[in-house]
């Protein structure tokens, strides 16, 4: 009898210990688009979330690079009640926050971004240090001068530079807007050529064809999604083109030098098991990446024309051949 009540005494001890052991917590997750640095962000959220022993179930959606279908997103993610919302690029970090103030039951609800180029600007933050609210995430605001001192060393006369981007893509505008200010500092005008749809790439990129002496894409989801059709233009008119994030370097950019978006993911990973284990996101700081990779591809330089700096091959974290 004594070691029957003895048992009983135990479990009852543990119990609340092994409740707490098996809290599966629920993840919506909003994914604007399918293409490798994206994808690669998710990867590495949910390794380090597995790898952390953090028990998570996941609903995924992606829009497909649609702004309607990501605001259908946001909407239904408010009807799934999850624990946390993870919001991968800024269109779905939008709509998932347009979603939020709409939805009362969700107001203490945890979101954060991914992949988000100016958090302040997109208007899912007002204040980086302290962001307030519910919302927090990760950015990844490239320090563009050091990207553009880059593509220099490759071209030491480049007088106008293309961009490739979608004018509807808040994070595109303000990368823009930082690629301008760099250009005046250091002699090159940009020359734009913007797209609202996959589609439109390959002629946006064929519209700067004899205008510019190098093309850049920066994290633009739309051109990055279709940028084969770039690398063609690019290959066909020995016009360099250079991208912002490394994962589109092995796809036939010439060059990046970017964030490891795996590592990304798994950054925004450590900041969710922070916040599911109470830390208040409105206090939280937005973060950013201040790892930089340099990739470069040897093939798609020759293809496009242009030498490969030895200066570069020697501290290239990949070179592609």
């Amino acid at each position: 009898m004594k070691k029957m009540i003895w048992g009983v005494l135990v479990l009852l001890v543990l119990a609340p210990f092994a409740s707490v052991q098996a809290k599966t917590y629920n993840v919506s997750v909003s994914q604007f688009v399918e293409h490798p640095a994206l994808d690669a962000v998710l990867k590495g959220f949910q390794d380090y979330m597995k790898e952390n022993n953090v028990d998570v179930k996941y609903t995924v959606h992606n829009a497909q690079a649609n702004m309607a279908t990501a605001g259908q997103i946001g909407t239904q993610i408010m009807g799934e009640k999850p624990d946390l919302i993870i919001a991968i690029a800024t269109p779905s970090a939008q709509t998932c926050a347009q979603a939020l103030q709409k939805a009362p039951h969700m107001q203490k609800t945890p979101m954060l971004f991914t992949a988000v180029t100016d958090p302040v600007m997109a208007g899912l933050v007002k204040d980086l240090n302290r962001p307030g609210g519910n919302i927090t995430g990760v950015s990844d605001m490239l320090p563009l001068g050091e990207h553009m001192q880059m593509i220099r060393e490759f071209l030491p006369g480049m007088k106008k530079l293309g961009v490739l981007y979608n004018s509807g893509e808040t994070n595109s505008i303000s990368s823009v807007k930082l690629l301008r200010e760099v250009g005046q500092k250091m002699g090159y005008e940009v020359v734009d050529a913007t797209v609202s749809k996959t589609s439109e790439v390959y002629q946006a990129a064929k519209s700067l064809v004899g205008k510019v002496d190098a093309v850049f894409v920066p994290t633009d989801n739309t051109v990055v999604e279709s940028l084969e059709s770039a690398v063609k233009v690019c290959a066909e008119n020995d016009l360099p083109l250079f991208s912002a994030d490394v994962d589109s370097v092995k796809r036939g950019s010439v060059a990046a030098m970017g964030f490891d978006y795996y590592k990304h993911g798994r950054q925004t990973g450590a900041m969710a098991k922070r916040i599911l284990d109470g830390v208040d996101p409105g206090k939280t700081p937005v973060e950013t990446q201040k790892e930089l990779k340099l990739h470069i591809n040897l093939k798609s330089a020759k293809d496009m024309g242009v030498r490969v700096p030895d200066s570069l091959l020697k501290t290239a974290d990949m070179v592609y051949k």
